[in-house]
């Protein structure tokens, strides 16, 4: 994982492990933004980030999932790609690819407080964009 981070220019960007727990596991936002940008490019990473809900067949169990970010159940959102994420140092996280105001649009936001947080803070900045002229969202 770190050589692609690094293959992609992701200069502030590391893993210590493969969960994305770790403390040293750290990113910022302008790298996190190039990796929602190029894993857009990949039709599978778009289909199962941005499923409501997936049910895995593992041998003798099922397990089922649900995404974590509310937007991708709300038909007023079309979101092409979607990650949530937390850790301690960091905070709750969303990232995602959607489309906002007629125009395609990278979302980071990094610390949220709670869950609600972050979902709130992307609605403001969907309202605040479609609340503009279109002149004044360039």
């Amino acid at each position: 994982m770190n050589a692609k981070a690094r293959s992609l220019g992701l200069s502030n960007t590391g893993f210590q492990d493969t969960t994305g727990l770790s403390r040293g596991n750290v990113s910022s936002a302008r790298d996190l933004a190039r990796l929602v940008d190029t894993a857009y490019q990949y039709d599978l990473i778009r289909d199962f980030t941005t499923r409501k809900k997936a049910t895995i067949f593992a041998g003798w169990r099922i397990l089922q999932f649900r995404n974590t970010n509310q937007l991708v159940r709300n038909s007023d959102w079309k979101i092409g790609l979607s990650k949530t994420g937390f850790t301690g140092e960091a905070g709750k996280c969303l990232v995602m690819q959607a489309q906002v105001a007629q125009r395609d649009l990278l979302i980071v936001l990094l610390d949220a407080r709670n869950s609600r947080g972050r979902i709130s803070d992307a609605k403001r900045i969907k309202y605040w964009l479609e609340s503009r002229s279109p002149s004044e969202r360039t």
